[in-house]
């Protein structure tokens, strides 16, 4: 009975792993399927971190109780997941940065500041957000910055954002809005120390949210630079949407009943963000000059967006960073959806992940050089 119940178990466990494996590898194909036709696939790139743990779990499981052939299942797994794996954990050594900035250098910062928190006028001492916020953007001493999610008001009750970062010392800026008697400006905007000689504006295509790609040539002593900036569709989820994915991680109510409008909106989200992935991919290849780009792709690195967007360009975080580098402060810490990437004119030196929950989005910084 002893030994049908050992053979049960060993079994078991096989199939598990075999299972998993399957499923695992499935979610590393996600980087090279449109989400458009291949939905399902891209839902399980979302799942690739946690994936990735399990098979990593029966690889030590089988080593352990001295089964090295049984190991071989997850460990030809993670070796043929091995690319999936190189954008998800970048493997450098931890390390401080170092903010004074090296001779021919170029700092540059992105963040997403959702709206800076706090829109209207505030005078109240126990509220100041927006104020940490600035103070933190004038901590970096960066020659260039993008932000996302970005307002600014001509309306006197609310903050003209556009002058309060001007006077931290960038003169130039490329924000693309038209005075059409709204007041509230809301998009992705590029400051400067450095002169902007020209810039551009590109719309991704409906029925995607009407966000822009824009850009800014900037003129660095001898040298023009082309700074790329965006924010990609996000998934739309409001205030119910959260709860309702609270009542699911607690357990407080079925998955079935609560996960059905989240689903629809992931999926809507995937579809959405390749359009416009596509969109950049072309532009890119366009530019006249070395590019910089920094975004909020709204989509993790095992994804076609990461993938399509990113290309042959360098990954600053992947460069000089450490670790997973979640960038989302929210849902899961397996959340790095903001980017800085270089094309291959560039040198990357250092690069800065800022954990402040001023925004729900973290900071991002690298200091970049062109190369000779």
């Amino acid at each position: 009975m002893a030994s049908k119940l050992r053979l049960f178990t060993k079994r078991f466990f096989i199939y598990a792993n075999v299972s998993v494996v399957f499923v695992f590898l499935l979610s590393c194909l996600a980087p090279y399927l449109n989400p458009k036709n291949w939905w399902f696939i891209t839902f399980l790139g979302l799942a690739f971190p946690f994936l990735l743990l399990v098979v990593i779990f029966f690889l030590t499981g089988w080593l352990i109780i001295l089964k090295p052939r049984l190991a071989l299942i997850s460990g030809i797994a993670l070796l043929l997941s091995f690319n999936s794996i190189l954008v998800f954990f970048a493997f450098n050594s931890p390390g401080g940065f170092h903010y004074k900035k090296e001779p021919g250098t170029i700092r540059i910062a992105t963040w997403n500041v959702a709206r800076f928190i706090e829109l209207k006028r505030n005078n109240n001492k126990g509220s100041e957000t927006r104020l940490k916020m600035m103070e933190l953007i004038r901590q970096q001493d960066a020659d260039m910055i993008c932000l996302q999610e970005f307002h600014t008001s001509i309306d006197s009750i609310y903050y003209n954002n556009i002058k309060a970062v001007q006077q931290l010392g960038y003169p130039w800026f490329y924000f693309n809005y038209d005075t059409d008697g709204d007041n509230h400006f809301y998009s992705s905007i590029i400051f400067s120390r450095f002169p902007i000689i020209d810039s551009g504006m590109i719309r991704f295509p409906r029925p995607t949210l009407p966000d822009a790609l824009i850009h800014a040539d900037i003129k660095i002593n001898s040298d023009t630079i082309r700074l790329y900036t965006t924010h990609l569709q996000s998934l739309q989820l409001g205030k119910g949407d959260y709860e309702r994915i609270g009542k699911i991680t607690s357990g407080e109510d079925s998955l079935v009943s609560n996960s059905r409008n989240i689903l629809s909106k992931i999926k809507k989200g995937f579809s959405y963000r390749s359009i416009q992935a596509d969109v950049i991919d072309e532009v890119l290849g366009d530019s006249p000059h070395p590019v910089l780009f920094c975004a909020d792709l709204n989509d993790v690195p095992n994804s076609y967006t990461y993938f399509t967007v990113k290309g042959s360009m360098q990954d600053a975080f992947l460069k000089k960073g450490f670790g997973i580098g979640r960038t989302f402060s929210g849902l899961s810490p397996t959340l790095r959806i903001d980017y800085i990437f270089a094309d291959s004119h560039f040198h990357i030196n250092q690069f800065n992940r800022i954990v402040k929950r001023y925004s729900d989005h973290y900071m991002l910084v690298a200091d970049v050089q062109l190369k000779k």
